[in-house]
């Protein structure tokens, strides 16, 4: 496995990192491509074609915000609060079955709780999409879990990264969070934590204090340890 962050003494850098949270759709599971489905479905089905250039618009935020776009853009006449239920509805029967794993995401998770690292999903979506989801992904590998309609305000606000971090009794400067998305980015880095940028759908630069990767694949317990430097 290759990696940019350089090799540390394990001894140190294990009490070092306290806690792993990730986000769910796009990093561990791969489910973005669903969301813009049921999107372009029921927006068609209300008389409106979605252009390609919003998905990038609408990924990885809280489903008001993406709702809200989509109702403007595109003059839709339909309440937010139905097209957001609409939408959750939709989604909630196309996973029915299961979802698809991202590469690499499997062996993060079994690792992470093989070593007993405290680690939490948190994810913009809403309750309901988070325990479908947790039948793929497994409940047991997440101490707890954060969902986008618990908090009053959401990604790209730092709140649900400084609230797992809080319940996990965790430094977010020691902290690892795994994003796919800008708006996860920019939660977690408000929040004070090391980022793992893994991007899904639209581009995610590396700066000071962010690092980009391809896929899980090139990311495991001593590549996250060798991010807290703190």
């Amino acid at each position: 496995m290759t990696s940019s962050v350089p090799a540390v003494d394990t001894r140190s850098a294990a009490s070092a990192l306290q806690a792993v949270l990730l986000d769910m759709d796009g990093t561990l599971v791969d489910t973005e491509g669903f969301w813009w489905e049921v999107e372009t479905a029921v927006f068609a089905e209300l008389g409106h074609q979605l252009l390609e250039e919003w998905r990038e618009v609408v990924v990885g935020g809280p489903m008001t915000r993406s709702a809200s776009f989509l109702i403007k853009a595109t003059g839709a006449k339909i309440a937010l609060a139905e097209l957001t239920a609409l939408l959750n509805t939709r989604f909630s029967q196309m996973i029915g079955q299961g979802v698809p794993l991202m590469p690499g995401a499997r062996r993060l998770l079994a690792e992470l709780a093989a070593h007993g690292v405290p680690t939490a999903l948190v994810s913009a979506s809403h309750r309901e999409i988070i325990d479908r989801v947790l039948h793929s992904l497994g409940p047991e590998h997440f101490t707890l879990t954060v969902a986008g309609d618990e908090l009053a305000r959401t990604k790209p606000h730092p709140d649900p990264y400084l609230l797992a971090a809080a319940r996990l009794g965790a430094d977010p400067a020691r902290c690892a969070v795994v994003e796919d998305t800008m708006t996860g980015v920019t939660a977690a880095e408000a929040a004070g934590c090391r980022v793992v940028a893994v991007p899904s759908v639209a581009p995610i630069p590396a700066v000071a204090g962010r690092t980009v990767v391809g896929s899980l694949e090139e990311v495991d317990l001593s590549f996250l340890r060798g991010l807290i430097t703190v």
